[in-house]
């Protein structure tokens, strides 16, 4: 999954994952950004599958033989 990263007029980061739609966060450092923002992606991936929701992107990830 991408992240997209950039810094505000105020000094602040913000990045996202555009693929996981709220998953956003600020940080006052590039890496403070893409560190909670991975963070808060697995947190949304982990809910959604507790929920039964398919999550095409980890389909390469996961393999149950047949």
């Amino acid at each position: 999954m991408k992240i997209k990263i950039e810094c505000e007029e105020d000094g602040r980061w913000i990045a996202e994952v555009p693929d996981l739609p709220g998953v956003m966060v600020y940080g006052q450092t590039r890496e403070e950004g893409i560190s909670k923002v991975e963070a808060l992606a697995l947190r949304v991936i982990a809910d959604r599958l507790e929920h039964g929701e398919s999550i095409p992107e980890l389909d390469e990830l996961f393999a149950v033989p047949t």
